[in-house]
């Protein structure tokens, strides 16, 4: 009997063997270069203007109001960052990394922006419009001066040098922590008004990853625009609340927050407005204040690099030569410099939650977010997966394990005391008379994806780094592979800068 062994019936069970490391993710509808026909694309390019128009307004809307402004400056300063957001995502996705990543306004400039706007030198002017401008010219200073860091660093190649060491594994803290660091706007955000947050977060769920499950369509249709479906849904329960009389007697926060007629940004924006730069005067400078803005700059640029890298896995190109990693974070001092010229009230970096939607959707076409920049150009001037890449490591390598454990760790607990330290006193734990230099020091410490990101690459190209069994454990050989221009046809097919424009700014 074949198979040699004594008893009846056939030999052993064959074991499920274990899924070898993909270095392109799979099971992608449509990569950089094969964009979806022309009514998906669309859609879908909508679909992204929507996931970043949150950002958009809740950041003007909390900030424009400290600084003196109304109705009216919110709407602009709005319509100003949806322009501006518009011209940096083409740029980016035109010359930068030419991968699908949405460039918007970034949280992570915001306590530096907040910083500004209680100082002293503006507490004195009793016109709060007045107020506002000048407040917004001194922010407008920081960023211009701000952006030259990313501009010197991306385009002189100096940040390449910094991201040629970086391994699958000191990646994995940087790339989670993007997505992780945005869990304190996460439920407290869903809670602010539960019975409208929480049905639209279970409808999403249940229309992205059940829906195609009960209703075997074979078009992706409720998976891949599950966003609009549950927007549409949400938004029509919440406006039938509201015109019911739900929150008539409601307190004046509730009302604010789940209604869906007291924005004041409809009424308050002009039907046809163009932004265009120093719209609000000439930019002031303050040297303290252009320091600690530029420490943002650097805060943000380490947090794109991890969201530059899950942008390039979810849309399934192949990882990113640190020349082209370089480019991008160039491009993006642009989009600061940008951002400071015309006044957007905060910086720009990559919108981490963009990324996210590229792999709900599994579409992570260029020509998409293309569409999406159009959007929001067009509605600025009319005024109404990191953890992937531990495929790549030695999970039973006890250095491994230390790394990503004690990285990812730190990563969560010093931001978090960071954090507390302020709610709880008013300000950081650095806290001298020198207001610019307590930013330069908190501002970095408060990001989860900044500390977490610092300590894996340490770690990571210290610890016991030249053993030839560790380089295989950092999962390094994998990325060098594929992270060259050299014989690797993809990378130029994706990376490549369009119309001959190497000419002109050559990869670094």
């Amino acid at each position: 009997m074949a198979g040699g062994g004594g008893g009846g019936g056939g030999g052993k069970p064959e074991e499920p063997q274990p899924h070898p490391p993909k270095e392109q993710l799979p099971n992608i509808s449509f990569c950089i270069t094969s964009p979806p026909p022309w009514h998906e694309a669309i859609l879908l390019g909508f679909q992204h203007y929507l996931v970043m128009l949150g950002t958009t307004v809740l950041i003007p809307t909390a900030l424009v109001p400290q600084m003196g402004g109304g109705n009216k400056e919110k709407a602009q300063v709005i319509q100003t960052l949806l322009l501006v957001a518009g011209l940096n995502t083409l740029l980016q996705s035109l010359f930068g990394t030419r991968l699908p990543a949405v460039i918007g306004g970034s949280y992570t400039f915001v306590p530096t922006t907040i910083s500004i706007i209680l100082a002293g030198r503006f507490s004195d002017n009793p016109d709060p419009v007045e107020r506002f401008k000048k407040i917004m010219r001194a922010i407008q200073g920081s960023l211009i001066v701000a952006s030259t860091l990313q501009i010197v660093l991306g385009f002189s190649g100096l940040w390449r040098n910094v991201t040629r060491f970086l391994t699958p594994l000191s990646a994995v803290p940087l790339v989670a922590l993007v997505g992780f660091g945005l869990y304190e706007l996460g439920f407290p955000g869903v809670a602010k008004c539960v019975e409208i947050g929480l049905p639209e977060l279970i409808i999403l769920v249940f229309v992205s990853q059940y829906m195609p499950h009960v209703i075997k369509s074979g078009r992706h249709v409720f998976d891949r625009f599950a966003v609009i479906f549950s927007v549409v849904i949400v938004w029509i329960y919440a406006h039938l609340l509201t015109v019911g009389g739900a929150y008539n007697g409601a307190a004046p926060k509730t009302q604010n927050t789940c209604r869906t007629d007291r924005a004041g940004l409809i009424d308050a924006a002009p039907w046809i407005r163009v932004p265009y730069p120093f719209q609000w005067g000439a930019p002031s400078f303050d040297a303290g204040e252009a320091f600690a803005m530029m420490m943002a700059s650097f805060v943000a640029l380490v947090e794109s690099t991890g969201a530059f890298i899950a942008v390039s896995r979810y849309a399934s190109a192949t990882p990113m030569p640190p020349s082209v990693l370089s480019r991008g974070v160039g491009w993006q001092g642009v989009a600061i410099l940008l951002s400071g010229l015309f006044g957007t009230v905060n910086g720009s970096s990559v919108s981490i939650e963009n990324a996210g939607l590229l792999a709900l959707t599994r579409v992570g076409s260029r020509r998409v977010v293309q569409i999406s920049a159009g959007f929001m150009i067009f509605f600025s001037i009319l005024g109404v997966g990191g953890l992937s890449f531990l495929q790549f490591c030695n999970l039973n390598s006890f250095r491994t394990k230390f790394i990503l454990g004690f990285s990812v760790f730190l990563g969560l607990s010093v931001p978090q005391y960071f954090n507390e330290y302020t709610a709880i006193n008013g300000y950081g734990p650095v806290h001298t008379g020198a207001r610019w230099f307590n930013d330069i020091v908190n501002v970095p410490f408060s990001s989860e994806a900044f500390v977490a990101g610092c300590v894996a690459y340490f770690l990571d190209n210290t610890l016991h780094r030249k053993d030839s069994a560790i380089r295989k454990d950092r999962g390094k050989q994998w990325w060098d592979k594929f992270r060259s221009f050299k014989g690797d046809t993809r990378s130029e097919e994706f990376y490549s800068l369009p119309f001959n424009l190497n000419k002109y700014f050559p990869s670094v």
